[in-house]
C-alpha cells in the first residue's frame, strides 16, 4: 500500500556540487565541445535526448574503468548527502547518465537509482539500451508513495517536476532553467536550505 512521502533528487548538479560529464571530459581532451553540449542541454537549447547521445559518442572512447574513478572522485553536497543517507528508503535518484559511469557515485549515496543504460564491452561503452525519461520514473515511484516531492534544476527535470506532487528548483550550483521555476512550488539555493524544507514537508 503506499504510505509517505518520496523523495526524487536530479544527480548532476543538485546531488553533486558538479557537472559529471564535464568532468569526464577533462580527461579525454573534449572540455569544450562538451560544455557547449552541456550548457545547450541546461537552457533548453538542444534536446536531451540528443544531447545526451552527442555527449555519449565523444566520451565512447574512454574506458568504463577510467570513467568510474573519475566518478568516485565527484564531489556531493554534504547536506544533500546527509539526507539522503538518513533517508534512504525514500529518497530516489533519478538521472539521465548511463549506470554503467556512475554507480561508483549511486553506491556511495545508497538509496534505489533510476539511470539510463547502456552496453558494457572490453572495457568500454557499447550501445545505448534505454534513456530514462524522468517522468516514467516518478510514476513508477508513485506506486508505494503517498506523495512525491521532486527536486532538480535543468529542463531534463521538468517531466519528474511536474509529475511530483511537489516540485523544487535548485540553484545550488546552477540557477535553474526559467522552464522549471514556472513548473515549480518552491525554489531554493543551498543545499542547506533545501533539506531544511525537505523536513517540513
Amino acid at each position: 500500500m503506499p504510505s509517505d512521502t518520496a523523495f526524487c533528487f536530479d544527480l548532476d548538479g543538485t546531488v553533486t556540487t558538479e557537472e559529471i560529464l564535464p568532468k569526464i571530459a577533462r580527461a579525454a581532451a573534449l572540455v569544450d565541445e562538451m560544455q557547449v553540449l552541456t550548457e545547450a542541454t541546461l537552457k533548453g537549447v538542444l534536446p536531451f535526448e540528443k544531447s545526451f547521445r552527442l555527449r555519449c559518442r565523444l566520451l565512447a572512447d574512454l574506458p568504463l574503468s577510467t570513467v568510474r574513478g573519475i566518478v568516485e572522485t565527484v564531489p556531493v553536497d554534504r547536506d544533500i548527502f546527509r539526507f539522503i543517507t538518513e533517508n534512504r528508503a525514500r529518497c530516489f535518484i533519478l538521472t539521465g547518465n548511463l549506470s554503467v559511469w556512475v554507480q561508483p557515485l549511486l553506491d556511495r549515496l545508497g538509496c534505489t537509482a533510476f539511470t539510463s543504460k547502456a552496453e558494457a564491452r572490453n572495457d568500454r561503452l557499447g550501445a545505448l539500451t534505454n534513456i530514462l525519461y524522468k517522468g516514467d520514473a516518478i510514476t513508477a515511484v508513485r506506486r508505494n508513495f503517498d506523495r512525491v516531492v521532486a527536486i532538480g534544476e535543468s529542463v531534463n527535470d521538468i517531466g519528474m517536476l511536474e509529475a511530483a506532487d511537489i516540485g523544487i528548483a535548485y540553484a545550488g550550483v546552477h540557477f535553474p532553467a526559467p522552464e522549471v521555476l514556472d513548473t515549480c512550488l518552491y525554489a531554493v539555493t543551498s543545499g542547506k536550505g533545501l533539506c531544511r524544507l525537505l523536513n517540513t514537508l
